[in-house]
């Protein structure tokens, strides 16, 4: 027998063992994936790297308002509109989240070509790691490679700031080829596709390195990097209680290596309910697009939304991908200020049309959801709805949509891993209420000639 139908026989043991009466969350009070009842998340710890605001106080009553993203201070939107399409921000918010304040002009030519010159890999790296069986999950591809750079550290298990410190901001550079390199490899040996492994400008930054890396001939716009380095700003960090920042802290509390926790961080961040969010995002927008071939018929766009949330369409889940957030309501400030990138990208690829039915459903979904469901707090469009449709127009792969936004967070990652070692000495261990009833044990010879 082999495993799989092993494990296919044994499953309605496996799930009759471990289901538990719904009712008792309630009885006990168990927070559920650390929230209550009306998705508040649990807190958990204190931190002075970002902020997430969606509601504010007004005459003593929790008001929702547009939601806001900030930096260690600063308004994310702000700084989004002064970079602008004037120059690359996110080795500047880079900085910023990691030393806690915006870089003089020295400091931040001093930040960048150290970034610049650790853009390399250990000798053979790419051959002799990456290439070796190649997988299109280029996610899980980073992780074996992240967690086998730390055989190539004397240091791994140095826990001091300053070494914990060159350990991220080597990982920090690395990441972009670890993601492009893990690609290429995939397209060539399970594509049949050709094979061209570009090494990195230390002079550029990492937007632009990215698309070199992946441009068969070097080649992109000013443009193109310029909207693709305001999705890794808008994506390098978001509040501290998410999946994956959360698990940053808990792994750094047991006091594991640097690696390690890169590591458990990247495997956190590749489900679909939290990094591959935007992949179902162009899946469904594919999806809406063969059902509905003329993106002008509002009624019939609206009446295919409906019937995507009442699970009669695309994936039957009843979710319009894209629309909603765990924190934001009335908006998500990602969305919004990346919104005017996203468009003037799609007038230089002549994809106006396109965007016009991105910014249509973005119209349409919440007055549909709010129809249809009973919800505590408004729904907008999150940053993920556009993100998607921006790396298409980038012909940046699907199997790299995650590992883009893992490019980009690990900055966070890094600045909430080192200030959970400064801060905090205990180890991070919840709690979970038994529901087990207490047997009297068998032995194993009364057991079973009890069963013959």
């Amino acid at each position: 027998m082999k495993v799989r139908e092993y494990a296919a026989m044994l499953e309605p043991v496996c799930r009759k063992a471990d289901e538990v009466d719904e009712s008792l969350y309630e009885e006990y009070g168990v927070k559920r994936g650390l929230r209550d009842k009306n998705g508040k998340g649990v807190l958990t710890g204190v931190t002075n790297i970002s902020k997430i605001v969606s509601s504010k106080m007004v005459d003593g009553k929790e008001v929702h308002c547009d939601g806001e993203l900030w930096y260690r201070g600063y308004n994310v939107i702000d700084m989004v509109k002064d970079f602008g399409f004037k120059r690359f921000g996110f080795e500047e918010v880079s900085y910023l989240l990691l030393f806690g304040e915006l870089p003089t002009e020295e400091e931040l030519k001093e930040f960048k070509a150290m970034l610049g010159s650790l853009r390399t890999l250990p000798t053979n790296f790419t051959r002799d790691v990456i290439m070796k069986a190649p997988s299109h999950d280029i996610m899980n591809s980073m992780t074996k490679s992240v967690l086998t750079l730390s055989a190539y550290d004397d240091n791994v298990s140095d826990l001091s700031i300053s070494n914990v410190l060159a350990q991220c901001l080597r990982l920090i550079s690395e990441f972009p080829m670890l993601a492009a390199y893990g690609y290429c490899a995939y397209n060539h040996y399970e594509r049949d596709e050709s094979m061209y492994i570009h090494f990195p400008d230390p002079k550029i930054g990492t937007a632009e390195n990215v698309l070199r890396l992946l441009r068969p001939n070097k080649e992109y716009t000013t443009l193109e990097a310029q909207v693709l380095d305001a999705a890794l700003v808008l994506h390098a960090e978001h509040g501290g209680g998410n999946n994956s920042t959360f698990t940053t802290r808990v792994v750094s509390s047991a006091g594991s290596d640097t690696y390690s926790v890169m590591a458990a961080a990247l495997s956190s961040l590749k489900g679909p309910k939290h990094g591959g969010a935007n992949l179902k995002v162009m899946q469904m927008m594919e999806d809406i697009r063969a059902h509905v071939p003329d993106h002008k018929d509002k009624d019939r766009l609206k009446d295919y939304l409906a019937k995507i949330v009442d699970k009669q369409a695309f994936d039957r889940m009843g979710l319009i991908y894209g629309m909603g957030h765990a924190i934001y309501s009335i908006s998500d400030p990602r969305a919004r200020v990346f919104r005017k990138f996203v468009e003037k990208l799609a007038v230089e690829k002549h994809l106006e049309e396109e965007f016009e039915l991105y910014a249509e459903i973005e119209k349409m979904a919440p007055e549909i959801i709010a129809e249809k469901r009973k919800i505590y707090k408004g729904v907008s469009a999150n940053v993920d709805f556009y993100s998607g449709f921006v790396y298409n127009m980038l012909g940046i792969p699907t199997e790299l949509y995650t590992p883009i936004f893992a490019i980009a967070r690990i900055v966070g990652w890094s600045a909430h891993r080192i200030e959970e070692l400064i801060n905090v000495d205990k180890i991070i261990r919840p709690a979970y209420r038994s529901i087990m009833v207490e047997r009297r044990f068998q032995p194993y010879e009364e057991r079973t000639a009890a069963r013959d």
